[in-house]
């Protein structure tokens, strides 16, 4: 059952993490994470042919990250009414900055330097956190 008391938390959390994926895009792109990305992508591929790993032009990439974070923030009235499928979409987007954001910390450590995009790491996993919270409420 799902708690229509929670919305507006979940609603804010929602929010705040998108505008955290914002800031954390213009880090990748001011610290050319595209230069980092597309090399390993390429390394990858080498040792695994059959793993369908992108590799973007700047533009491409950044296009599609400002486009998915416009449709996140278009969805917000839909998330703060609620719906089971809200639910599944802020676990999965929760989850899934909370893995961006280790991951950007846990590769800088490995590379004894600062990874494209770490700076903006620990805000996306606040926000993460914070909304994964906020929807186990709704959801409980």
């Amino acid at each position: 059952m799902i708690r229509r008391d929670f919305g507006a938390r979940h609603g804010l959390a929602w929010v705040l993490l998108t505008l955290a994926l914002a800031a954390h895009v213009i880090d990748e792109a001011l610290n050319d994470f595209l230069s980092f990305y597309n090399p390993a992508v390429q390394a990858i591929r080498q040792a695994v042919p059959f793993l369908p790993l992108p590799t973007f032009t700047y533009e491409s990439w950044l296009s599609v990250l400002i486009l998915a974070v416009v449709v996140l923030a278009a969805i917000t009235p839909l998330v703060v009414r609620g719906g089971r499928w809200t639910i599944f979409l802020s676990y999965f987007f929760s989850f899934f900055m909370i893995l961006n954001g280790l991951g950007h910390i846990a590769v800088s450590f490995y590379l004894r330097r600062p990874m494209p995009g770490v700076y903006s790491s620990p805000l996306l996993l606040a926000a993460a956190a914070f909304l994964f919270h906020a929807t186990r409420q709704r959801s409980s």
